[in-house]
């Protein structure tokens, strides 16, 4: 197992191009990885790596190693999880990615439920508005929205991934009204910035006839975090583009309100991702189930539609 150790750390470190990535994605310290990859070298007589202070590259050796063992990680890693069921109960670490709202809104109030029905199943669960690459950054199961499925994925959808125009009562009473979409240029936006390109996405509004319109907010507030442009608009700030998720409990307690309720964003599909094996761990099946069962119960996919 030891030796399991020093090449997981030798192929996550390769994937990622520095120790201290891969450290934070398996939750060791830069050092120890460090550490087990010099092993691998001194075990295998070869060295995996160029180093410097600033790079990390593969040598020749290092890469043809890389292409033999990265299957066979995944595959023993399956395996190992597994065996952790064989007594007939899901069983295991459980990791799993998703929004830091989201997550505390939606999915953490289900953690006391899900562990009663499946103690043997230990959480650890990562909070990050970001796709994830589960298979480099080994992760079980990811939840998320607009974006692409990449090969070796799979996803259940959870509802759509509509955003919607909001803003306060106050910021309303005060500002002319909005009737049309060009009377979005005379208000102030709160608008989310990408984490991963830094930019505020050109999201095109629909309506149920299938009509389009641009988005011609003044860029007057950024946020990075989708909880916070709800949170600035119910300061009566400006008027905010927020996904549904997000602003369903402010549209609830009447804190914010829709602009222009025919229209709104089409941001594909939320949906619950997991790699796609003939084999899924049991520990990851279930965490799939439960979720996709709570979301019918609770008719999320109906109430995160915009058309509602």
């Amino acid at each position: 197992m030891e030796t399991l150790s020093s090449i997981e750390c030798f192929v996550r470190s390769a994937e990622a191009g520095s120790f201290s990535e891969a450290a934070r994605r398996l939750g060791l310290t830069s050092a120890a990885v460090g550490k087990n990859v010099a092993r691998l070298e001194a075990s295998v007589g070869v060295r995996l790596f160029h180093r410097s202070t600033r790079h990390l590259a593969l040598t020749e050796a290092g890469q043809r190693f890389l292409a033999e063992v990265s299957g066979g990680l995944f595959a023993i890693q399956t395996a190992v999880a597994h065996l952790g069921s064989a007594g007939g109960e899901p069983a295991g670490t459980l990791r799993v990615s998703m929004g830091n709202s989201f997550g505390l809104t939606y999915i953490v109030p289900l953690l006391d439920r899900f562990l009663k029905q499946y103690p043997h199943i230990s959480p650890d669960w990562h909070f990050d508005n970001r796709p994830v690459d589960l298979i480099s950054e080994n992760f079980d199961a990811a939840i998320g929205g607009g974006f692409d499925i990449s090969p070796g994925v799979v996803a259940r959808d959870l509802g759509p991934a509509h955003r919607v125009l909001v803003a306060s009562p106050r910021y309303l009473d005060q500002h002319p009204p909005v009737k049309t979409p060009a009377d979005l240029a005379h208000c102030d936006g709160i608008l989310v910035r990408s984490p991963q390109t830094g930019r505020v996405r050109a999201w095109p509004l629909r309506n149920r006839s299938g009509q389009q319109a641009p988005i011609q907010l003044r860029q007057h507030i950024m946020m990075s975090d989708p909880e916070a442009v709800c949170r600035v608009a119910e300061m009566g700030l400006g008027i905010g583009l927020a996904s549904m998720p997000h602003a369903l409990p402010y549209l609830n307690d009447g804190k914010l309100s829709r602009v222009l309720p025919d229209w709104y964003v089409d941001g594909g599909m939320l949906a619950l991702y997991f790699p796609s094996q003939n084999l899924l761990p049991a520990k990851t099946r279930a965490f799939v189930d439960f979720v996709v069962a709570h979301f019918r119960e609770q008719k999320l996919a109906q109430r995160f539609s915009a058309l509602g």
